[in-house]
């Protein structure tokens, strides 16, 4: 069957590969999942893996198959599966347990060990091909009435994770009850960052370049948060306006933001961390400042990155939740369809050179 893929250290060698169709006897303990795959999400990460700055192929092969955003509908399943059957809608984690103790009780995204697996992104193939075999921990159910939102769960359960982290470390506060928080970047991330926040009560600031009105702004308004283009007004200002905001969520890919971030954050708060800065930039960091507001402040920086099943399941409540309470909003993020996985080359097109491609998705079947 077909599948995208590249080969992992070649730049631009980004292809389509006949692989072999996988069989739920892969799964050797009657839990295995055998899904159809409906539409598949691509991002930043399937970019830059096809410009080689990372990703290696599973043991034995020669290639890696990407896509780690799935969506499919459930076509067979092992005799000891129980949470999906035939029919459901679903996708799948991405990271894959190592040996550490983390790796062993299911908090896999948190492995302490320097090798780690995902898949369609490291000793892994992804999901942009016909059809997949999981094992059944890995696979999460899709309620029918989010369907419209397909793959929007693996990127939503980065957001969830980052935003229950914060909370999760402030509990050594006792008391933390943020009321201002910044989303810095307004990409996919970025956007349903801001919905977690805003269904958490806090009042959101979404921060990037562009100036309103545009598809972006629509969006974090339409989440009742505050758009703020940048190019008027800079964080420093914003500051001036709002306070000092008590939780701000990286999501732009630039360090340069992400340490300013860390100059206007107030006493008590958190900097999380989601984007990953590639490159060798240098920027001037005011240390001294930093190190003194922050050790007084008693100011918190957390990394966080990919999601395990918890996560995946928090961010899909939350869509529901979104879904109810803003209503159409979400799927307008959902900016740049490509049909059919022989057109790699047009979705590799829109990750490189469009602008206005909020979210790219290949489509990949019907049902």
């Amino acid at each position: 069957m077909k599948a995208v893929a590249v080969t992992p250290g070649t730049p631009n060698s980004v292809h389509l590969q006949q692989i072999a169709e996988p069989r739920l006897d892969q799964i050797p303990d009657g839990k295995g999942i055998k899904v159809k795959t409906l539409k598949v999400g691509v991002d930043a990460t399937d970019r830059e893996i096809n410009d080689a700055l990372y990703g290696n192929a599973p043991e034995g092969d020669n290639y890696l198959v990407i896509g780690h955003e799935s969506f499919g509908v459930v076509t067979e399943v092992g005799k000891e599966v129980r949470s999906v059957r035939p029919g459901d809608y679903v996708t799948a984690t991405v990271r894959r347990p190592g040996g550490s103790i983390y790796d062993m009780i299911g908090t896999y995204d948190m492995t302490s060990e320097e090798v780690y697996y995902e898949r369609g992104i490291n000793l892994r193939h992804g999901f942009l091909t016909e059809s997949f075999v999981d094992h059944e921990e890995y696979i999460v159910r899709v309620p029918k009435g989010l369907k419209h939102l397909h793959v929007l769960m693996e990127p939503m359960s980065c957001a969830a994770k980052a935003v229950h982290q914060a909370f999760e470390a402030q509990r050594r506060m006792r008391v933390w009850r943020p009321k201002v928080a910044y989303v810095l970047g307004a990409g996919q991330i970025g956007l349903l960052t801001t919905l977690v926040l805003r269904l958490r009560g806090l009042q959101v600031y979404t921060l990037a370049r562009g100036k309103a009105p545009n598809l972006k702004s629509e969006i974090a308004n339409g989440y009742e948060a505050t758009y703020v283009s940048t190019s008027d007004t800079p964080m420093t200002e914003l500051v001036k306006q709002t306070g000092r905001p008590d939780l701000i969520v990286d999501a732009t890919g630039s360090s340069q933001l992400a340490f300013d971030a860390m100059t206007v954050l107030g006493h008590n708060g958190v900097v999380v961390w989601t984007s990953i800065t590639g490159g060798a930039r240098k920027i001037e960091v005011h240390s001294d400042v930093i190190n003194i507001q922050w050790v007084l402040g008693n100011k918190l920086l957390l990394g966080s990155v990919n999601a395990n099943r918890e996560h995946f399941e928090m961010g899909i409540r939350d869509l529901a939740m979104g879904e109810m309470m803003f209503p159409g909003v979400t799927q307008k993020i959902l900016t740049s369809p490509v049909d059919g996985l022989e057109n790699y080359k047009e979705m590799m097109r829109l990750l490189v050179e469009d602008q206005d491609a909020l979210k790219v998705f290949v489509n990949v079947s019907d049902e």
